[in-house]
């Protein structure tokens, strides 16, 4: 992950963790149905690692969300 794109990952795992939190779900049970690790769920929601377009649209298809939510990133 580049430094200047780090605010943007922020951004993005916290909508991921929005989302998940709103379906009343876990880290571990969007873990299993993303078919990835709690931790690597968690990292992604904490803006600890970069993520791939194929877990991206994994995530929205678990989520029930378009990629677009996901991006939609409040500015301050």
């Amino acid at each position: 992950m580049l430094k200047h794109q780090k605010n943007k990952y922020k951004c993005l795992g916290l909508n991921v963790a929005y989302y998940r939190k709103q379906r009343g779900m876990s880290q571990m049970q969007l873990a299993e149905l993303v078919n990835i690790s709690r931790t690597h769920i968690s990292r992604i929601e904490t803006a600890d690692c970069a993520v791939s377009l194929d877990v991206i649209f994994d995530i929205c298809d678990a989520l029930g969300v378009r990629p677009s939510s996901l991006f939609d990133f409040r500015e301050d």
